[in-house]
């Protein structure tokens, strides 16, 4: 048996038991599906037919029906934020591509036919095929399979991050709420006290500038409203758009109110621990640095060989001589091309790859020191905010409820002048809001906690090394 023949045999015998790749079906959203589900507890769903959309839409709306919780308002943003759906389309690309490398390269038939002078005619065909991309399809499909897995912990990755966008939106929607109703309650009493003291200045019972001190309380009340009104469209406008609504779904309702603090905060004994084994960036990285070692043995591998094709071709020559007589010869062969590697000996791939490598190598080091880092500052803010909202709710709060009875019990008694009163019911509505920042931020500090555990940073994008040999062709001819 010749070289060639050996080599031809070998690179089917690669083909046949390489096997090929094949469609998962659903795009590869089971394992997303599951891990989403598996840390937050929500569905998720690739909307990919109309059924698929008619099914969403009908959830969506069953949801829009009831004032929206913090949860609701999440698995809405799940199922009907296109960009989510984009990032799913994104896997189903990388599905594709898997796809795709695994199938072996497909053979060329070229067929010629030549007229010559003299009655001689030619008939021949070739068959050709690239031994190169035979005999390394196990090692580029392995690569490429990483690589799909690789994107569904960046799917992954997507949905939890919106999840955690949508609860910011939504914290941050209802204290807006709640601030204006509070700042409108005020002033409704700022206006109340305006109009008396209008009627006690008509009568001469109030001077003109206990007038004046009680007008321009209501009229900073009045401003501060306007501000509250402004501030609650823009936080309403920014969770709309990561629910993706518009239209009718625009009329949802939110609760008056934040949700109320907890009896105690959540214990996390070890954070840093927590962080390393949940994050999703980390986990990324890590199957990115393995997919990567394996692409520096590949092209170390192909260093010097980035072409490497067969041919076996048939040619019948027909020759006519003075006399009319015809004579045919049929040939056969086997031919082989490669490049020679004079001037590119793969060098510069070969260093490019391992440069890649160890890029995401240091990456995955300095992520992993920022990811305890963060995960250290988010259970400590969350600690403190809960501590400062407590606070307000137990001591400073109940404080000033008690020096305002006391200031009006005085006014009353006309011991005290009506300043007095408008300091104390400044005071009292400046704690009132502080207090409601304080719980706001104890809220997003919650939604912040569990960014770092389990979303992290933004991911840098794949450094997986093109493994395709070069678009080099020799022609090859009998």
């Amino acid at each position: 048996m010749t070289v060639v023949s050996k080599i031809a045999l070998t690179a089917a015998s690669v083909l046949l038991a390489a096997g090929c790749a094949n469609f998962t079906g659903d795009g590869g959203m089971a394992p997303v599906s599951a891990g989403v589900r598996k840390e937050i507890g929500k569905d998720v769903a690739k909307l990919t037919s109309a059924e698929d959309n008619r099914r969403a839409r009908e959830r969506i709306l069953a949801l829009l029906a009831e004032p929206l919780s913090e949860d609701t308002a999440v698995q809405i943003a799940l199922l009907n934020n296109r960009g989510l759906q984009a990032a799913y389309n994104d896997l189903g690309i990388s599905e594709a591509e898997y796809v795709q490398t695994s199938l072996p390269p497909n053979p060329a038939l070229t067929a010629s036919r030549v007229f010559g002078t003299g009655g001689f005619v030619e008939f021949g065909f070739q068959l050709i095929g690239n031994l190169l991309a035979a005999a390394t399809l196990p090692r580029r499909t392995e690569i490429a399979k990483r690589e799909f897995e690789e994107a569904r912990y960046r799917a992954i990755a997507t949905t939890l991050s919106l999840s955690v966008d949508a609860r910011r939106a939504y914290v941050r929607a209802v204290a807006a709420q709640q601030r204006l109703a509070l700042l409108e309650q005020s002033r409704e009493t700022a206006d109340a006290s305006a109009r008396l003291m209008k009627q006690l200045g008509e009568t001469g019972a109030a001077n003109k500038l206990d007038q004046g001190r009680v007008a321009a309380f209501y009229a900073e009340l009045s401003a501060q409203v306007a501000q509250a009104r402004l501030l609650v469209s823009k936080e309403r406008e920014a969770l709309n758009r990561l629910l993706g609504l518009w239209g009718t779904d625009l009329g949802y309702t939110l609760p008056a109110r934040l949700t109320t603090l907890p009896t105690a905060p959540e214990p996390l004994y070890d954070v840093e621990v927590e962080a390393m084994r949940r994050r999703v960036d980390l986990i990324i990285l890590r199957y990115e640095i393995v997919t990567l070692s394996k692409s520096v043995k590949f092209v170390e591998a192909t260093r010097y060989m980035s072409f490497l094709e067969l041919g076996g071709g048939f040619r019948n020559e027909v020759e006519t001589n003075d006399a009319g007589e015809q004579t045919s010869k049929n040939r056969y062969g086997l031919e082989l091309g490669i490049v020679i590697p004079i001037f590119d000996t793969g060098e510069a791939r070969v260093a490019t790859a391992r440069e890649i490598y160890m890029r995401a190598v240091n990456r995955l080091a300095e992520r992993s020191i920022n990811a305890r880092s963060e995960a250290r500052v988010a259970y400590t803010t969350y600690r403190s905010t809960y501590d400062i909202a407590r606070f307000y709710q137990t001591r400073i709060l109940p404080l000033r409820r008690q020096n305002s009875a006391e200031v009006l019990l005085r006014y009353n008694g006309m011991l005290v002048d009506v300043f007095e009163v408008l300091v104390e019911e400044r005071e009292r509505i400046n704690s009132s809001i502080a207090s409601l920042d304080a719980l706001r931020d104890y809220h997003l500090a919650v939604a912040d906690l569990q960014a770092a555990l389990i979303v992290g940073g933004t991911v840098p994008p794949s450094g997986v090394i093109n493994t395709t040999p070069p678009p080099e062709t020799i022609p090859l001819g009998l």
